[in-house]
């Protein structure tokens, strides 16, 4: 019995001591961590998506408390050795945070395009984020991709995600420009606005107002019905709105002209752009896109003829005979979304009014709604949260500095490593 006693009491205080020994080197690993290694682990979860490797988080701890150094260090390696090589945050991370913004859908379950190919693009080379509405620029995969770019498929990219393609390399995903690649003359070009997967999610049908919607809805988080207006003028409502909706005249003041009023003078810009498919081919099709000289027979101008659809809804309405637009939207309550007081174009004195999508898309990327869009998105897909007033004026004054959004990624991971 006394044998049995002494074994079972020396098993105890065996177990006990391991317990003890256990918890001590828990103790130790959990200080030897400390919130740095923590901090910096949480910035490359958030950005990367992936745990880092423990070479990279080593590189990462050495680098705080300088906690934006930490971010750009896990996104594009800057710490001067090739730990922190992994190529998520613009395989995955980015591709996943501009997918929605290329469907009506807005799902993320769509392969790689032109459109987000070209966003990654200008976020790795740090280019002014404002050309992503303006700019001729088109970045298209490396000459061992096939099949090639195409005006009329997406095979290209889906080649390019099929073959693990690493977007963080530049000779694997290479800027060009579009007037090279897809023969657009370069005052026909606006960014991302005429890249075809754009194209062919807004141009289609209708008369163009989807994608005048869907860059509002993108690029300056703001929708049509938060900022109606009927006390702006409608002269240039066209033929297609009915003014007596169901015969009641009233609708059309009421729930119309709200819209419709500013809408529809800035759209106007888009007026030579069309997606046509070929026959029986659903994945097919390309942007078409009326040339100086060219008379559509609908028109008897260089505007689409889908721009006379519905013409007999009201013909007394604006006929749209040319691409040149005006920004209603700057004077009245919409003039908050601060739209720049000194943009002005070739050919117009005063802001407010251009000719094609490229100035139009300009006049959008320059407004105080576009820098302060571009912030709230990305704090809230890094942080998993909304910015309070505070850090977006803050992000903004980053943003301002070069409008590099990768910078503002970075001072967002650094600013929620500690939620």
């Amino acid at each position: 019995m006394r044998d049995s006693r002494y074994l079972a009491n020396t098993a105890q205080t065996a177990f006990s001591g391991a317990l003890m020994i256990f918890l001590a080197l828990g103790m130790a690993a959990t200080a030897s961590a400390g919130p740095e290694r923590d901090q910096a682990k949480r910035i490359h979860d958030r950005l990367v998506g992936t745990p880092p490797s423990i070479a990279c988080l080593d590189q990462l701890e050495a680098r705080m408390p300088d906690a934006r150094a930490v971010a750009l260090d896990a996104i594009d390696n800057t710490g001067g050795t090739d730990e922190c090589t992994d190529p998520s945050f613009y395989n995955v991370t980015l591709k996943n945070f501009i997918t929605p913004w290329t469907n009506e859908e807005q799902s993320v379950f769509a392969p790689l395009n032109d459109y987000t190919a070209t966003v990654i693009g200008i976020i790795r080379d740090d280019l002014d984020f404002r050309e992503i509405l303006h700019g001729n620029i088109l970045y298209i995969g490396g000459n061992g991709v096939s099949p090639a770019y195409s005006n009329d498929s997406n095979a290209h990219y889906e080649a390019m995600e099929d073959q693990g393609a690493n977007l963080a390399d530049p000779d694997q995903l290479r800027k060009r420009t579009q007037t090279e690649i897809t023969g657009l003359p370069d005052t026909a070009t606006a960014g991302i606005i005429t890249t075809r997967a754009a194209a062919r999610a807004f141009f289609i049908d209708g008369t163009n107002r989807a994608m005048f919607r869907f860059t509002l809805l993108n690029h300056l988080c703001t929708d049509l019905e938060q900022i109606k207006d009927p006390t702006r003028t409608h002269d240039r409502i066209p033929q297609d709105v009915a003014r007596s909706p169901g015969g009641d005249s009233r609708i059309f003041m009421s729930a119309c002209v709200g819209c419709h009023a500013g809408m529809d003078p800035l759209h106007q810009a888009l007026a030579y752009y069309d997606f046509e498919y070929p026959d029986g081919n659903p994945d097919g099709g390309q942007l078409v896109y009326n040339r100086a000289g060219f008379e559509d027979p609908d028109t008897g101008s260089r505007v689409q003829g889908k721009y006379r659809i519905n013409a007999n809804n009201f013909e007394f309405g604006y006929v749209v005979t040319d691409d040149q637009w005006e920004n209603y939207w700057r004077a009245g309550p919409n003039s908050v979304l601060g739209w720049d007081p000194n943009l002005t174009f070739d050919g117009y004195e005063a802001p407010g009014k251009g000719a094609g999508a490229k100035s139009f898309g300009m006049e959008f990327a320059y407004s105080e709604a576009f820098a302060r869009c571009q912030v709230k998105k990305v704090f809230k897909a890094v942080c998993f949260r909304p910015p309070n007033d505070s850090q977006i004026d803050t992000l903004v004054t980053t943003f301002k500095g070069g409008y590099r959004l990768k910078d503002v990624f970075a001072e967002s991971a650094a600013d929620c490593r500690g939620d």
